[in-house]
């Protein structure tokens, strides 16, 4: 499944090789190995480890990992669908947060998934203390369910995460 989303001053694209210098600058910072289930440290190995993964999880169907740039084709972050479940997963590499990057990248996949997939619903899962994916999110239409948190456990730390959903505004007709 390769696809390519433009719009608001950005552009998602699938992952390739030219990538994995600038995966490693993303993703080999103490922030990013604190939020994401990702190596650490995150070295050019653990790179090709991860776009390898990438590319089987879409090949069978079950995620969707895109690249966000901004017209430079530059990689400054990812989002991820994960198609079986519905969630969306997002991340900014700290040198280039403050440009709303994450919000519109956010709000792209989101109307990708409702428009094109068909999914009726899609959700984040946050935890509670990250005030800036929380902001995100809230920019994005989504909302907290008020189900209970799921924990998880990620390099010795477990943490719980709060759901956020965001419904179709359009459903498809029913004929």
């Amino acid at each position: 499944m390769d696809v390519r989303l433009e719009g608001d001053g950005i552009v998602l694209r699938p992952w390739s090789e030219r990538d994995l210098g600038q995966l490693v600058t993303l993703f080999d910072h103490a922030e990013m190995a604190y939020r994401l289930p990702v190596a650490t440290p995150f070295d050019l190995a653990a790179a090709e480890r991860y776009l390898n993964t990438a590319r089987r999880a879409e090949q069978a169907g079950d995620r969707i990992y895109l690249a966000v740039t901004s017209g430079d084709d530059l990689a400054r972050g990812e989002v991820m669908l994960n198609l079986a479940a519905g969630t969306i997963g997002y991340a900014i590499g700290p040198a280039y947060r403050g440009a709303r990057l994450a919000s519109r990248a956010l709000r792209l996949l989101t109307g990708h998934a409702h428009r094109v997939l068909g999914l009726p619903t899609v959700y984040l899962e946050i935890e509670a203390d990250n005030i800036a994916s929380v902001a995100v999110a809230r920019s994005g239409g989504y909302r907290p369910t008020g189900d209970e948190p799921v924990f998880v456990e990620d390099k010795g730390r477990r943490y719980p995460l709060h759901r956020w959903a965001h419904t179709d505004p359009e459903p498809p007709a029913v004929t």
